[in-house]
């Protein structure tokens, strides 16, 4: 059965939404209204991202912005990061949390455009934002004094600005493509409108077919794969020079204590890059294998795909919520500030231990040159 004949099956044998790429059935039958367990699960782990998510990105956004100290090169590219998650799990994630429960498409041809092309435009900047994330790393170990200079954070917010440029327009395609159609039950009649972003001759006679193949091909290449060797170049390259810098050591005791300090922040902070980047390899690989499977290979559907699907695109919006828990257990001033503004935990220390170099992995490497420390007005973390 090749890829029309799925088409054919998805559009007759139930009601089929179509959100970015693939199908999603929704199991509906005016005949049946048996639940089914994914109309449950699904909608409810939605649920769970959509809390996190607006916390864990709200919080993280809320600290670098409220405390200047946190304001440095690489919190500029986790904010814009975030920007983007927090963009998607308010706008999309209702959406597509409802797709399993309600038996059509409700919201208009212009919300299923916006829907669609908001989660390739989230897509888009978080996988370039991660690529300037390594470079930035890259820069800051090959030449750790220019992260001094002030204006590399103007340089870092006009980057982070282009980036979302370059997204918006790379995600028109599937706000131009993507249109409301209506598919019949082949047993009851029953019409019902789905979202659908490509929509082939098959269905609407809209697209031609090899159209949704050449986009999935290069958004594979465009948002993943060209942007993950880049990430693993620049940490190859972190990687020797970190080598042959440990056999640079200066030969005091005291220039080995301070190299070796400077070393092993350099390598806190790339670790806490790299953990965004496997992280959202983890969640977005399995969504890409879906979609080669659904439009390139000859097979009918069966249990196991329609499982690897549901939860394909269920992992791509959990990728969404992810990172500030990444930060919060491997950034200690992150915690800090999660744990002051999320749970008011009173401590006798006073508040400028938050804002001591040395106590986070994404400030203190701003501070390796400059040994100064800043105290601000004593008082409780809460």
């Amino acid at each position: 059965m090749g890829l029309i004949n799925k088409t054919s099956l998805n559009l007759s044998s139930n009601f089929t939404y179509d959100s970015g790429e693939g199908d999603f059935y929704d199991d509906f039958d005016p005949s049946h209204r048996e639940i089914t367990p994914k109309q449950i699960v699904v909608p409810i782990l939605f649920g769970f991202v959509f809390v996190i998510g607006i916390v864990g990105n709200g919080t993280l956004i809320y600290t670098v912005l409220r405390n200047r100290k946190m304001r440095v090169v690489p919190n500029i590219y986790i904010v814009s990061l975030s920007c983007g998650d927090l963009l998607l799990i308010l706008i999309s994630v209702p959406f597509n949390s409802l797709v399993f429960i309600l038996p059509e498409w409700p919201f208009g041809e212009v919300m299923c455009k916006i829907n669609e092309y908001l989660q390739t435009v989230s897509l888009g900047v978080s996988v370039f934002t991660l690529t300037a994330l390594s470079a930035d790393r890259y820069i800051a170990i090959v030449d750790p004094m220019a992260k001094h200079k002030s204006r590399l954070i103007v340089r870092a917010v006009t980057t982070a600005g282009c980036l979302w440029v370059v997204a918006l327009l790379l995600a028109i395609p599937d706000l131009s493509s993507s249109t409301v159609i209506e598919g019949s039950h082949n047993v009851t009649l029953y019409s019902a409108r789905i979202c659908i972003l490509y929509p082939t001759v098959d269905v609407n006679g809209h697209l031609p077919m090899w159209y949704p193949r050449m986009m999935i091909m290069l958004k594979f290449f465009v948002f993943f794969m060209i942007p993950l060797i880049i990430i693993g170049i620049f940490y190859v390259l972190m990687a020797r020079i970190l080598i042959l810098s440990a056999k640079q050591i200066p030969g005091d005791s005291n220039g080995k204590a301070s190299y070796k300090k400077q070393i092993e922040t350099r390598m806190k902070v790339a670790k806490a890059v790299l953990s965004f980047v496997v992280l959202f390899a983890i969640c977005w690989l399995p969504r890409h294998i879906y979609l080669f499977w659904y439009f390139y290979f000859d097979e009918e559907f069966n249990p196991f795909w329609m499982m690897f699907k549901i939860v394909s695109f269920c992992m791509a919006f959990i990728n969404s919520c992810v990172n500030p828990f990444a930060l919060y257990f491997l950034s200690n001033q992150f915690r800090k500030y999660y744990n002051r503004y999320l749970f008011c935990w009173c401590t006798p220390k006073p508040y400028d231990v938050l804002n001591t170099p040395g106590s986070s992995v994404m400030y203190n490497f701003q501070s390796t040159v400059n040994s100064t420390t800043t105290y601000m007005h004593s008082q409780t973390a809460c």
